[in-house]
């Protein structure tokens, strides 16, 4: 295969790094609704500001698991609670708050940072890739700078091979800020949309792990020159990654007409997280 052409695809959370009891965006989010809707006592009577400030995160939940079924009415709540967090922020500020929460967080219930909750094999994947010529590229419904701060560590892609979700930007007085406005939504159909857009070739490689990223493992380079790798969460080992089918229940069953290799982390992996 040209070099030009190595060009490989990973959706991120699910696929890089553990998504389960939630994203790491979300934990983080969760912690400024909080902290909003103990500011504000109307706020903390609406949504997603309630369940945040509760500790009841079900709503949140719910609201994804309504998005994965086709219904967005409660994830139009969920992304304009995302762009009022950041709006007016500059995209350095936004940058160095990130980057101190992965410096602090750990995960909710493996009790450890989340640089050890990504996945070993994964890493060796990308690292194997790039050996051999392959630029990398993270494609994923998470948001874009809220990534960029972790991929160059932990996985060994750097910033600017990073696609995601974005907020609204603009220049005002010497800054880059944020704007209270989603710009896209990178997921789905629209992930081979931004692929196109960022990088103007098809993917030799891509790997996923839901129904976010049917399109995405559907846009590699056609016939045997493609790769499609599909993420199968079934270990139920007490390794520490969670088994789950939801949210994935179509790319499982498409998978062998679609000619996408099924991962299974309990039988195909030797390890998950790497060794402390």
């Amino acid at each position: 295969m040209p070099v030009d052409d190595r060009v490989a695809v990973f959706d991120n959370d699910g696929t890089l790094w553990n998504e389960k009891p939630m994203p790491t965006q979300l934990h983080w989010l969760v912690q400024q609704w909080a902290a909003a809707a103990s500011a504000d006592p109307e706020l903390a009577r609406t949504q997603p500001y309630a369940a945040a400030q509760s500790g009841d995160l079900s709503w949140i939940g719910g609201a994804v698991d309504r998005h994965a079924s086709g219904d967005d009415s409660d994830l139009r709540l969920l992304l304009a609670a995302v762009g009022r967090v950041t709006a007016g922020m500059s995209v350095d500020d936004y940058r160095r708050l990130v980057s101190d929460f992965y410096a602090h967080a750990e995960h909710p219930v493996l009790g450890v940072p989340y640089a050890a909750t990504v996945y070993q094999p994964m890493v060796e994947l990308v690292r194997l890739l790039h050996e051999h010529g392959f630029t990398c590229y993270v494609v994923s419904a998470g948001e874009r700078d809220f990534m960029r701060p972790m991929t160059e560590q932990n996985y060994g892609i750097a910033p600017e091979h990073v696609i995601g979700s974005a907020m609204g930007l603009e220049y005002v007085d010497g800054e880059v800020r944020y704007v209270d406005a989603l710009a896209f939504f990178d997921d789905g159909p629209e992930k081979p949309v931004r692929v196109w857009s960022r990088i103007g070739r098809r993917p030799a490689v891509a790997v996923g792990n839901s129904d976010g990223d049917r399109e995405l493992l559907e846009y590699t380079v056609p016939g045997d020159a493609g790769l499609r790798l599909l993420v199968h969460h079934d270990d139920d080992t007490g390794r520490g990654d969670q088994p789950y089918d939801k949210g994935a229940e179509v790319v499982l069953r498409e998978a062998d007409e679609r000619d996408t290799t099924v991962v299974s982390v309990r039988n195909d992996w030797a390890t998950v997280f790497p060794t402390p």
